[in-house]
């Protein structure tokens, strides 16, 4: 069973989908005992990142991931998601995130004419030979976003992709069985449909 967490912060219904058109039983819960006894569990989201850290811990859900991600479940971050996974961001000043990954959640600049937020598809730049999730995802491919902070990685080995827009967006990260994308793999077509294929396998 897949386990994908509702904590009020949107696109879980899109994700649910996503799953479900690709033959995978999920349930939509903040229940610690399913989502700890699940076969892989996702952590969407869109929204801000002190608000988004708040309603986890409203929900007793900051040590049920953790402790998910410590276990070696497979475990991935959408959006929001993979933002609440490292340790602050500038959008919420002084809101500590998961901290389970290291890096920092930057503004994207004002000032490279470029449009903020980042609404749209972008092509991929593939690092680190993509990992287990974006080995077969050709150069180039096109994803979609909708984001506003950026994630800068301070370990950049982790990073399995980036995107340029105006600043590099390290766009996707594998540490162990921890994943994560800045960008809605349940709305990238087939590409994104086949990142999330290879998770739902790992």
């Amino acid at each position: 069973m897949i386990a994908i967490i509702d904590y009020d912060a949107g696109n879980i219904k899109s994700v649910e989908k996503a799953v479900q058109h690709l033959g995978r039983e999920c349930i939509l819960t903040r229940d610690a005992d399913i989502i700890k006894g699940a076969d892989h569990v996702i952590l969407p989201g869109v929204g801000a990142f002190g608000d988004a850290m708040a309603r986890l811990a409203e929900y007793g859900l900051i040590d049920v991931i953790r402790d998910v991600c410590k276990s070696g479940t497979p475990f991935i971050g959408i959006c929001l998601g993979l933002q609440l996974l490292f340790a602050s961001s500038e959008e919420s000043p002084g809101v500590e995130g998961l901290h389970i990954l290291e890096g920092t959640i930057r503004r994207i600049p004002d000032d490279r004419g470029l449009k903020v937020p980042n609404i749209g598809w972008n092509s991929l730049e593939i690092r680190n030979g993509g990992g287990r999730l974006f080995a077969e995802t050709p150069e180039g491919s096109f994803v979609y976003f909708v984001h506003s902070f950026y994630l800068d990685a301070e370990d950049k080995g982790i990073v399995t992709s980036n995107i340029e827009y105006g600043v590099k967006v390290d766009a996707s990260v594998e540490a162990g069985n921890v994943f994560a994308c800045q960008f809605h793999p349940e709305k990238s077509s087939d590409v994104g449909l086949g990142i999330l294929e290879r998770f739902l396998n790992v």
